[in-house]
């Protein structure tokens, strides 16, 4: 009997150190590059996102799409890549992004004239303005908080290298959990 129970035991072990080996396998490699957490830290997303919430921010998208215009993405801060941010992509590589009061006018090529963002979702508006031409690879973020966000008004476009991902799914709280949070198209 104590044979068996030694040899259930050395079973049960092996089982589990299998079953951690294949965890191991495939949780890595999706959280390494498919996936991450991220939780919200201040108030710059409201009434978006708020502070404490709970997120995964997809990294795939971007290495085989582009960002696009209302992507809710997150980056690594261009003065500090230790600290990441929040925010909405308002402006694509090679637009002019001209931000006076409440207003936001892109210029593109494909209105050379200039077209102001609906921005029906921001509640809190206000903020200084800003204008800005970006290269390539650079974006033009704002936080759907206007008054209450640090973003490219105050420190400049977020290159490309910098974007982590985009907003996949909300968590927590549980009442607000939501697939694709924050998701907004703009009717050109």
């Amino acid at each position: 009997m104590e044979n068996q129970k030694t040899k259930t035991n050395a079973q049960a072990f092996w089982e589990l150190v299998r079953f951690a080996i294949v965890a191991v396998l495939i949780v890595v490699p999706i959280r390494v590059f498919i996936a991450q957490p991220f939780i919200v830290s201040g108030s710059s997303m409201v009434p978006t996102f708020s502070d404490g919430q709970y997120l995964i921010i997809d990294e795939l998208s971007y290495l085989i799409g582009k960002p696009q215009r209302d992507d809710v993405v997150v980056f690594k801060n261009p003065n500090n890549p230790k600290i990441y941010f929040i925010k909405r992509i308002i402006g694509l590589p090679g637009e002019k992004v001209d931000v006076v009061g409440n207003d936001v006018t892109i210029t593109n090529q494909e209105h050379p004239e200039g077209f102001k963002l609906n921005q029906s979702f921001i509640v809190n508006t206000g903020g200084i303005d800003g204008h800005m031409q970006l290269g390539q690879d650079q974006y033009f973020v704002m936080g759907d908080n206007r008054p209450a966000s640090s973003d490219s008004r105050y420190w400049g476009a977020v290159p490309k290298n910098l974007l982590v991902g985009k907003a996949f799914l909300r968590l927590l709280p549980i009442n607000k959990i939501d697939f694709m949070p924050g998701a907004y198209k703009q009717a050109e």
